[in-house]
């Protein structure tokens, strides 16, 4: 991992990792691969946990933290919120994708009623999170970057 105190290689680690998870999510087969949205989650809970040791290792560097350094801050709590919703979201898929499954299994006729929101809908709002993730990410963004 790179070092914590310098923001700038953390932060281009979680906008890469936000962009690839962000494109494996929409080649994802939602109901026929459990293991592979389960992956996803673990995926979206480690950009999460990357971006919530950042923010401890910075916020703890500061004594009296400037403009910038709150400005920092702040965008990487908006990155582990962004990637802990998104794990929330591909749970939230998970859960409905073996929900049907059971329903579909467990049904007498050929009529089963499946609950909705559907596990792609689930999905396809995890990607705008993550999708949001590089923006934030992006040092040349900021007045008085620290990170330029």
């Amino acid at each position: 991992m790179p070092d914590s105190t310098d923001p700038v290689p953390v932060l281009s680690r979680i906008a890469s990792d936000a962009s690839c998870l962000h494109q494996a999510l929409r080649a994802l087969p939602t109901e026929r691969d459990a293991s592979a949205l389960a992956a996803r989650i673990t995926d979206a809970q480690d950009l999460a946990g990357i971006a919530l040791r950042l923010f401890l290792t910075r916020s703890r560097q500061t004594s009296g933290p400037s403009p910038t350094d709150l400005l920092l801050l702040h965008h990487v709590a908006q990155i582990a919120k962004a990637a802990q919703d998104a794990a929330a979201e591909l749970t939230a898929a998970l859960a409905r994708a073996v929900e049907n499954q059971r329903r579909q299994a467990a049904a007498t006729s050929r009529r089963v009623v499946l609950i909705g929101p559907t596990p792609q809908q689930f999905i396809e709002s995890a990607a705008d999170l993550l999708d949001r993730i590089p923006a934030l990410c992006d040092a040349r963004e900021w007045p008085e970057s620290p990170c330029q």
